[in-house]
């Protein structure tokens, strides 16, 4: 729907140059669907529509843009429209389009920012993608503790304009060294005389410059906060991390665990807009790696090739057995994967989680078991049903057991556990599945070995 109003009414609008209509139609969007809306046209026209909006929700909707695009589009803007961007940006947002512009232009757009603000940005943009520092903002709300609940009241007034966020205020010493917090509701809800340093919270939940964003975010999450303080080595406060920075870190992290969940590298930007080559080049690795893996399942196979002669309906349950082992181990991984990104489930917990997955992969083996069976002795006979039904309950085991313990086993190598996911384990699974089924059906039939 969109794009055919911007094929249609809005484009008609621009060619005959009606900005009153174009920016009638633009105020009719919030800018997170206006971000959205620019994403479905060429980057010049984006550009172009973009620049009919007054400053100050031309930042905002420009902010909700993905990465690629915010390099596309600035590509396209002069020095100064950069840098008026930036004036009117997050302060956390205005250090990630530092990120976007090549070096060449840092010069050139932050000398048309004030003195003040372009020191701001440049030591927002120093701190080490991935830690707390590189998403934080520091447009914040201090007051100092000794002042009246009425004066700070006055001060923030004054201040609000600046801040991304007022409804969490700080106390700082004289050194800036955070001492206390209260919230926007506790200022109004005390009486005007009240001494801040009376009525602030000096228990406060806190995370240091270096710490990783997943971390600083679970936090907030687990801590139902508002706003997370961010402090350096010597507990002076230099930013806050604000809901929605963390929100945005969760779902980078989730996408991210997902990708290597099924083997996939990290794509930039987002999975409609890329390119085929970048889809291509993130497969085709792992996929070359897991055929290599699913090549012993093969060769197994060959080794028992005299079995399978001996007994053709073997090969009947073959798919049905690897799959159940694979499936059993995928469940397995991900609960685990899934416990140890929330901090639920930690190395030491190993132990335990074993000897519970050996219960529930036992009954889980057992239940399966007893239901192709049936099938074994009506396909097979007997003997059949008794290599079904014992294969299953070693394989369903095995498998469990592998997508246990490899998560634990990469973070202990201090990889991403989420690549132990889905089809690492199944790969694993379904190798050792058709050796295990294989050899019981020869010793239970009393067939020579290979």
């Amino acid at each position: 729907m969109p794009t055919a109003i911007l094929n249609d009414y809005l484009r008609r609008a621009i060619e005959r140059k009606d900005y009153q209509a174009v920016l009638q139609f633009l105020e009719e969007f919030q800018a997170v669907d206006l971000a959205e809306l620019l994403q479905t046209v060429p980057v010049d026209a984006a550009r172009e529509l973009l620049m009919y909006l007054p400053v100050v929700q031309r930042a905002s909707v420009f902010g909700h843009l993905p990465v690629d695009w915010q390099s596309q589009l600035t590509t396209a803007m002069t020095d100064k429209e950069v840098s008026q961007l930036l004036r009117h940006l997050d302060a956390d947002e205005g250090a990630d389009l530092l990120h976007v512009l090549p070096e060449n232009r840092h010069d050139r757009v932050l000398r048309k920012i004030a003195h003040a603000e372009r020191e701001a940005l440049r030591r927002l943009a120093s701190y080490e993608e991935g830690t707390a520092g590189a998403i934080m903002t520091s447009d914040y709300m201090t007051v100092p503790a000794e002042i009246t609940v009425g004066k700070a009241l006055d001060v923030i007034r004054k201040s609000a304009p600046n801040a991304e966020l007022i409804y969490q205020i700080y106390t700082v010493d004289a050194q800036y060294r955070l001492i206390g917090t209260l919230s926007l509701r506790e200022l109004i809800m005390n009486k005007p005389e009240a001494r801040i340093k009376d009525v602030m919270t000096t228990e406060m939940v806190k995370t240091k410059l270096s710490a990783k964003q997943e971390d600083a975010a679970k936090l907030i999450s687990r801590y139902d906060l508002l706003s997370l303080p961010v402090v350096d080595d010597d507990e002076r406060l230099v930013g806050i991390i604000t809901y929605d920075d963390a929100m945005d870190v969760a779902e980078a992290e989730a996408t991210e665990d997902m990708h290597k969940g099924a083997t996939i590298g990290p794509l930039a930007g987002n999975f409609r807009d890329a390119r085929l080559f970048t889809l291509y080049r993130k497969r085709i690795v792992w996929l070359l790696l897991l055929v290599f893996g699913n090549l012993i399942s093969g060769a197994g196979i060959a080794y028992y090739e005299n079995i399978i002669a001996a007994y053709v309906v073997l090969v009947f349950f073959l798919p049905l057995l690897i799959g159940s082992g694979g499936n059993a181990g995928s469940q397995a991984a991900t609960l685990v994967v899934r416990g140890i990104a929330t901090g639920d489930v930690t190395i030491s917990d190993w132990r335990k989680l074993l000897l519970k997955e050996i219960a529930v992969a036992s009954g889980l083996g057992l239940t399966m078991a007893a239901a192709v069976s049936l099938i074994g002795a009506y396909r097979g006979g007997f003997d059949i049903a008794w290599v079904v039904a014992l294969s299953m309950i070693c394989i369903v085991m095995i498998g469990s057991l592998v997508g246990l313990c490899l998560p634990f086993i990469l973070n202990r190598l201090g990889w991403d556990p989420a690549t132990a996911s889905a089809p690492l384990v199944t790969t694993l699974a379904d190798a050792s599945g058709v050796l295990i089924y294989f050899w019981i059906a020869a010793w239970i039939l009393h067939l020579p070995a290979p």
